[in-house]
């Protein structure tokens, strides 16, 4: 894939952005507003702490040492990996237009395979033998008529996935860092992915094991990165099903392999049936739902700025939010998750005071974000 005449980042700020998304409290959402308002992350590393103090953190932020974040990029060059920043030529297309994308992802393997009409499949891990032979027919034929196919690299359904579309094209999504590939007897897969004609990629630090809270945010990625998403064989609860309700959010199509209703392992792909994913028997019924998508320019709302745009949101022609703002704001917040645009017009306040104030309190640990721009507060601070 050309990246001639793309936009790229600096070393300087490529150093600069991966210090301030790994720092405690800042996520994509808190990271595109610190940019945004301070121009870029080097700006926004030095006031950062002020910030957080000014919402109730209980202590200082910990911002990486630059020798920590010197020793990742030592790491993910020896391991053969880069970091590729939103806007940048080698960023997945699609998932640069959900909310709150990565502002960077590790990435290992080949780039051109995020060219590719993206389709991810997912199912249980303990998935049947029929199961199994689905998914990998599914990947092969998918691959085949010029698609990518998006994973998870678990056991079961994600791993026949893989393996159904190695020669094609294939893309695994790690919940850990890239040197931590889960499960660990699939360390072998991940490294023939990336050798080949697909790539790993992550969000999270290297030397990161995955935790079972990490499991969702990867569902995000992969749910983010395609323009539809197969459930091939899951249980009721599962995060299969996390990754269908993800998808549906996102405006992506939802599909669904029947199963035997006697099969716990396909009542959650039933029930996704029930409730209206198309149905899916054979590689055929996918690409006549997605052929629409895939004949035009994909059209979805634009989120974050690539790295090189220089215009700023209206945050520096607003005066900075007085303590009274931050206690209307903050008394106006609770448990319950509110939307950005009512907190607004209930508080009277400019919304960059508002986004200002959320900010501040995102980096204190008191924030939490839900899909849709909901918010919640949280107690105490870090």
């Amino acid at each position: 894939m050309s990246t001639a005449g793309a936009p790229r980042l600096s070393d300087r700020q490529r150093f600069s952005w991966l210090r301030l998304i790994r720092t405690p409290n800042v996520g994509p959402a808190s990271f595109r507003d610190l940019v945004n308002k301070f121009g870029s992350a080097e700006a926004a590393l030095e006031i950062l702490p002020e910030l957080a103090l000014a919402g109730g953190a209980g202590r200082n932020v910990r911002i990486p040492a630059i020798a920590e974040i010197e020793a990742e990029l030592e790491a993910a060059r020896k391991y053969g990996a880069r970091f590729v920043g939103i806007g940048e030529a080698d960023y997945p297309p699609l998932l640069k237009r959900i909310d709150h994308p990565p502002p960077l992802l590790a990435v290992k393997g080949e780039a051109a395979v995020f060219s590719l009409p993206p389709i991810a499949i997912v199912g249980a891990r303990n998935a049947s033998l029929a199961g199994v032979r689905m998914a990998r027919m599914l990947a092969a034929e998918l691959g085949e008529r010029g698609y990518g196919v998006v994973s998870g690299l678990a056991r079961g359904i994600d791993t026949a996935a893989h393996q159904g579309s190695l020669a094609t094209g294939t893309v695994a999504v790690f919940a850990g860092g890239l040197d931590q590939p889960y499960p660990p007897e699939n360390r072998e897969l991940a490294d023939r992915i990336a050798s080949g004609s697909g790539a790993a990629v992550s969000e999270m630090p290297f030397g990161w094991e995955p935790r079972a809270k990490d499991f969702p945010r990867r569902n995000r990625i992969i749910a983010g990165m395609s323009l539809g998403l197969i459930v091939v064989e899951a249980a009721q609860r599962s995060g299969s099903l996390i990754s269908a309700r993800l998808a549906g959010e996102m405006g992506r199509l939802v599909f669904a392999v029947p199963g035997s209703p006697l099969d716990p392992r396909a009542a959650g792909a039933n029930s996704l049936l029930k409730d209206g994913a198309i149905l899916v028997t054979e590689a055929l019924d996918i690409i006549e739902a997605i052929a629409p998508l895939t004949g035009s320019t994909i059209q979805l709302p634009p989120r974050m700025e690539d790295p090189t745009d220089t215009e700023m949101s209206d945050f520096r022609s607003t005066a900075p939010p007085a303590q009274s703002d931050r206690e209307r704001v903050m008394e106006a917040l609770g448990p319950t998750p509110v939307g950005i645009d009512e907190l607004i017009r209930h508080t009277a306040l400019q919304p960059a005071q508002v986004s200002a104030i959320l900010l501040e309190l995102d980096l204190a640990g008191r924030l939490e974000r839900h899909s849709g721009g909901l918010v919640t507060l949280l107690p105490g601070g870090i």
